[in-house]
């Protein structure tokens, strides 16, 4: 343990090698993952965001925007660039032309000046420059939300506080919350890692679940938090309770250079490495977890900095303070803040970084009066206005670095800690995930077919890709594209391709019901036309198939379709096959139109009776082979629609 000591000690953290390099910061679709203790620490999904929605969908739909009331309802005005994001949400709907409801929490804590509906509506039109009015669709269990648009160009539900279905994410409040709402917009990233009715619950009634402003930009800055391209990267780790964050801590330690700890956590770390500390310091039962970051930090040559010093105060007189060394701390006193020598350490450090995170108070007393956040505020901005890329997480950090630096535009901020440890814990984040997927990079067409400007087929669903290597072979003309959820079935399928040679043929894994837009949207020819075909054939939950069928998607296959382009639907189960044709006409937008051309032949029912391509996907020669009928239709996008 001695030569530890020593290998952790400030002089040994001191000493970190790095090659300069340029920085090169993450886009926000970068994929990211690092190892995490236990495991590894999942990749965030790609979310659909306000930004990147089609404006024109939001004309006339009711927008629900769950908006974070610390940030809009503060008495004191917050910090611009928080509460401006908050607010662009808001005005970018509205100014888009959708109808915009609003729905928070709040309370006096928040402010004591606005707790009614009414003087919350009051406070948010003066901050928008709109005129926003309080409705009772929740407790009336009102199903539409457009009547008071007449006297309102925003409307405000009741407090979600009032409302015990929120918190206990009740199905039954989700469905009156989201009533007669189109498009859900979270705008309330600090709850992420809740379950609430207002930012999970709603998801499910909803067609369209993006990401607003702020949300998207908080994000972006989780995902740089993992990023570990720029070194050295150090985390400055403060609070305490280490028994409930050790997992995140090794996350830290795997990814970072260097771990400083400022807060009572450090008092576990200087336990673990056999230095004198006082034992009514020491979390109790915490050893254990202690002990195995000191290990997994010394295996990864990973240095520790711990405090040498600290300002105490006495217990007797709590106004005096002093400043003692780390492993003499005198009976009676009290660490309140760390010290000046400290400080010079970490100073000492910083300067050599190219990335620091800093999650956690320094404090360990509220009213201490002395000044450790502030300086390592002050060494944080320094360093921000150089290349040193800058991550600050936490209620109490954030009001430091805002205290200390002319701008805050240039820093990476993230006021709740709470869902940063919960990320870097390994651990999903129902507010994140509830909300639509998008395709998590740009694809390169042209690697992709040897002719990217051929028009285009899609198959949803594809399978084992029977169906596209049919056509691919027969048809030289057409690109064809497969979208499946199974990764192993696209892998050997894109096996299949490379190795007979197949240049018109692609498929990709994802979840074609929340990624079909971004996805074909980006292709640089037509779409002329999109097939699904026996949506899960799982005969134990009957219910899965028609679950990929969703509005969301409907819409985007008839935005993208080429005039005069086609969408085939088949089914061996008719309630599946009716389904999906109800679900084309009723969500098409007007624009598809069944097929009765003379060269379908059509039964008594109105489904074709052959297979009009003459290519059949394993599935259908499946059920053909036991003799039973497939229920087959195709449509058609007219002139007309556009």
């Amino acid at each position: 343990m001695g030569l530890l000591v020593n290998l952790l000690h400030l002089s040994a953290f001191s000493s970190i090698a790095y090659k300069p390099h340029s920085v090169e910061y993450p886009k926000a679709n970068v994929t990211i993952k690092c190892k995490a203790y236990g495991g590894e620490l999942d990749a965030l999904p790609h979310l659909q965001t306000l930004r990147k929605f089609p404006r024109e969908e939001l004309v006339e739909k009711v927008a629900l925007v769950r908006f974070d009331s610390t940030l809009l309802l503060q008495e004191q005005e917050k910090e611009q660039r928080f509460q401006s994001n908050a607010v662009f949400t808001i005005k970018y709907l509205h100014q888009s032309g959708a109808k915009v409801v609003l729905v928070s929490d709040w309370s006096a804590k928040t402010n004591p000046k606005v707790f009614a509906a009414q003087s919350v509506a009051g406070f948010l039109s003066s901050i928008l420059d709109y005129k926003v009015v309080p409705v009772q669709c929740i407790s009336h269990n009102t199903v539409s939300k457009t009547e008071g648009f007449e006297k309102a160009d925003i409307l405000l539900l009741e407090n979600l506080s009032d409302f015990r279905g929120e918190v206990a994410n009740c199905s039954k409040f989700a469905r009156v919350l989201s009533s007669g709402v189109d498009i859900f917009v979270n705008d309330y990233f600090s709850r992420s890692h809740k379950i609430l009715a207002s930012t999970c619950g709603v998801a499910r009634f909803c067609y369209a679940c993006l990401a607003g402003f702020h949300f998207e930009e908080s994000l972006y800055h989780l995902r740089r938090l993992a990023e570990t391209s720029t070194k050295p990267y150090v985390a400055i780790i403060g609070g305490s309770n280490l028994s409930d964050k050790a997992a995140a801590v090794h996350t830290l330690a795997s990814i970072c250079d260097g771990l400083v700890f400022v807060g009572m956590m450090s008092f576990q770390i200087m336990h673990a490495l056999g230095l004198s500390v006082p034992l009514n310091l020491v979390e109790h039962g915490a050893l254990k977890e202690a002990l195995d970051i000191v290990q997994f930090a010394h295996n990864r040559n990973v240095q520790i900095l711990y405090p040498n010093d600290f300002w105490c105060k006495n217990d007797r007189h709590p106004k005096q303070l002093e400043i003692y060394p780390a492993h003499a701390i005198p009976d009676g006193w009290v660490p309140v803040d760390i010290g000046p020598v400290s400080l010079d350490g970490i100073n000492s450090i910083l300067t050599k970084c190219k990335k620091v995170t800093w999650i956690g108070p320094v404090k360990f007393h509220t009213n201490s009066g002395t000044k450790g956040a502030s300086k390592v505020a002050q060494l944080l901005n320094q360093l921000s206005r150089g290349n040193s890329n800058i991550t600050v997480i936490g209620n109490m950090a954030c009001q430091a670095m805002v205290k200390e630096s002319n701008s805050i535009f240039h820093l990476n901020m993230l006021e709740n800690a709470s869902v940063v440890w919960e990320f870097l814990k390994g651990r999903k984040l129902p507010g994140i995930m509830a909300l639509d997927r998008a395709f998590p990079f740009d694809i390169d067409w042209k690697a992709a077919y040897s002719d990217p400007a051929q028009p285009l087929v899609v198959d949803i669903g594809s399978g084992n890709g029977m169906f596209l290597f049919g056509m691919a072979k027969t048809r030289k003309d057409l690109n064809f594209l497969g979208l499946e959820i199974n990764k192993k079935l696209v892998k050997r399928c894109l096996d299949s391709s490379h190795q007979s040679g197949i240049r018109n043929g692609y498929f990709i894994a994802t979840n074609a019901t929340s990624t079909f837009r971004s996805i074909v949207s980006s292709y640089p020819g037509k779409l002329v036309l999109v097939s699904i075909q026996c949506p899960n054939p799982d005969f134990n939950e009957p219910e899965h198939r028609w679950r990929m069928l969703q509005r969301s998607l409907v819409e985007a296959v008839a935005d993208i379709l080429t005039v005069d382009g086609k969408v085939f639907l088949q089914s061996d189960i008719e309630v599946v096959s009716v389904r999906m044709k109800e679900q084309f006409l009723r969500h098409g937008k007007g624009k598809l139109t069944i097929v009765h051309e003379q060269s379908y032949a059509i039964n008594n029912e109105g489904w074709l009776k052959d297979n009009p391509f003459g290519v059949r996907s394993d599935w259908e020669q499946h059920v053909l082979d036991r003799g039973a009928p497939m229920y087959r239709l195709m449509l058609c996008k007219s002139a007309s629609s556009e």
